[in-house]
């Protein structure tokens, strides 16, 4: 099944949880430490409710300034406008168009931090990837799709009790951006 697919057929606590997930493997990014979206991970394990979720989501959002920096490149940019655009609603057609959004925006930052948006004529190949096309899909893409992929199906499968599963995937794929945060901080020196 394509990750347009798994999205599409997600019920509210997959959709939060793909979309945050997203955002948790962009922290670094963000200037944040590893702990910094523990509360919204907390909210959904907790199961707390939309009232809580929105109070940690501004907490968060005072932590990592999601406003961001005019001079930031792309990269960040796209991450940030990822934590600005988190609903403080929990509901399905919001978290939906969030976890969409989350999906691509993720699949275009490790595009760019792989440098593979200059190696290509494909309009959107992340697109394309999200659709299940993944021929030519640069290492860093198909890891990143790959682990959309898994957070949403441990969560289709197991429900609140997946959200440990996906916490793994997330964290996983946060040490991958921040070894390529930090090799494209060294070729740029």
């Amino acid at each position: 099944m394509s990750l347009v697919e798994l999205i599409a057929q997600a019920d509210e606590r997959g959709l939060a949880v793909s979309g945050l997930a997203c955002l948790d493997r962009c922290v670094p990014l963000l200037g944040g430490d590893d702990e910094v979206l523990r509360p919204l991970w907390s909210s959904l394990a907790e199961d707390t409710g939309t009232g809580d979720w929105a109070q940690r989501l501004e907490e968060v959002r005072g932590t990592l300034d999601a406003a961001g920096d005019e001079d930031e490149d792309e990269a960040a940019a796209l991450a940030h406008r990822m934590l600005a655009a988190a609903p403080a609603r929990r509901s399905a057609a919001e978290l939906r168009m969030w976890a969409d959004a989350c999906s691509v925006a993720a699949l275009r930052i490790h595009r760019l931090l792989d440098g593979a948006a200059a190696r290509t004529d494909d309009a959107d190949p992340v697109d394309a990837c999200r659709a299940g096309r993944t021929d030519g899909m640069s290492p860093l893409v198909a890891a990143e799709l790959r682990r959309q992929i898994a957070v949403l199906e441990l969560l289709s499968a197991h429900g609140a009790t997946g959200l440990r599963g996906a916490l793994e995937v997330s964290t996983e794929g946060r040490r991958v951006l921040r070894a390529a945060v930090s090799r494209r901080s060294r070729r740029n020196d």
